[in-house]
């Protein structure tokens, strides 16, 4: 299926909100012994349908964290939330990940594993029921998931690409 670009421009009005989903210690081994990096994979979003995802490298597992924010800070996308779930069930992969994202009702929670309830949280779903298929490669993960948010259309979408009203999505 064909991704829909759905970009969001960063002004100061939007409140994000960064989340660490996984760090990683680096070695490099050299002539003088052992070079210790750290990265970072970070989700920033605002709880109302902005999403994006950084990844920081640096010495400090600080100053990782905060290149990884800005790098989030460089890439949102606009997701549907309707009532607290997704609009329809969802599959996406990316590299050796792949996801399934489906509906859930009011009550149920976020059932979803490590990087994907990041993601999930962080966009402002709070009842949807997710599974992680294939690799559980942190940075896949979060890409395969955004991916998948990122293909989801709302009753609105739908019909504004259609050229028609919303009660004829419905109608058939």
């Amino acid at each position: 299926m064909m991704a829909i670009n759905n970009r969001v421009k960063i002004t100061n009005d939007i409140e994000l909100k960064d989340r660490l989903v996984a760090i990683n210690r680096v070695t490099k081994v050299t002539k003088g012994g052992r070079t210790f990096s750290f990265s970072a994979i970070v989700v920033v979003g605002n709880e109302e349908g902005i999403i994006g995802w950084g990844l920081g490298k640096a010495g400090e597992v600080t100053a990782a964290i905060a290149k990884g924010v800005e790098s989030a800070k460089k890439n949102l996308t606009k997701v549907p939330v309707l009532k607290g779930t997704v609009p329809h069930e969802q599959t996406a992969k990316f590299g050796g990940a792949e996801v399934f994202i489906k509906p859930a009702s009011h009550g149920t929670g976020v059932v979803a594993g490590g990087a994907m309830r990041a993601v999930l949280e962080s966009v402002g779903i709070t009842d949807v029921l997710a599974k992680s298929k294939g690799s559980s490669n942190p940075h896949n993960l979060v890409k395969a998931t955004i991916l998948a948010l990122g293909e989801m259309r709302d009753a609105r979408m739908v019909a504004q690409n259609r050229g028609i009203s919303i009660e004829k999505v419905f109608r058939g």
